[in-house]
């Protein structure tokens, strides 16, 4: 997969309390792919990832702010988890008007773990095939989604993954979906 992306520019949508491993595995993958990765949050500086939601892990900087990008910047966008990172973009009409318009653009949009979530308060699950991490199936089913439990569920320019354990199958599943766009 080297040089798969080589020119794609892809966003990764996260803030503080953003799942470390979700956020480091995608963009690292990504960019081994060839892929230009941009981190944006809600405002600049730094955000601090947590590893299991409780422990404090490294902070990361934030290339540029979410009021800042737009969708045609972007040839995708990536939405790791982390309870406290979807719960705080949810609550951002900025960040959710963004990943409303990315969904609806047809570009590929990656989520996992609590990351749906986002794409719950976007108001685009309705009649979409997604997985998740188990804590949140209800909200995507009282969206309109339905939810299976599988590593990667691809329903066409969503892909979801359900946990940090299913990192390579959610890599390569949007990779390739980024790769055919």
């Amino acid at each position: 997969m080297v040089d798969e992306l080589t020119g794609k520019k892809v966003v990764v949508l996260a803030t503080d309390g953003v799942e470390q491993v979700e956020l480091t595995g995608p963009r690292q993958a990504l960019a081994q792919a060839g892929a230009q990765v941009d981190l944006v949050s809600l405002r600049s500086g730094e955000i601090q990832a947590m590893n299991g939601d409780i422990d404090k892990a490294d902070r990361f900087p934030v290339d540029r702010e979410v009021s800042q990008v737009s969708v045609r910047d972007y040839d995708a966008l990536v939405l790791p988890g982390g309870t406290i990172n979807p719960d705080q973009l949810r609550r951002d009409g900025t960040a959710v008007s963004f990943v409303r318009d990315f969904v609806a653009s047809g570009k590929p949009v990656g989520a996992i773990c609590h990351g749906p979530w986002t794409l719950v308060e976007a108001g685009v699950v309705r009649g979409r095939q997604l997985t998740s991490f188990p804590s949140i199936r209800t909200d995507i089913r009282n969206a309109g989604g339905e939810v299976t439990d599988q590593e990667v569920v691809v329903d066409d320019n969503l892909v979801t993954s359900r946990n940090p354990g299913d990192l390579p199958a959610f890599h390569e599943a949007v990779i390739k979906a980024i790769a055919s766009s």
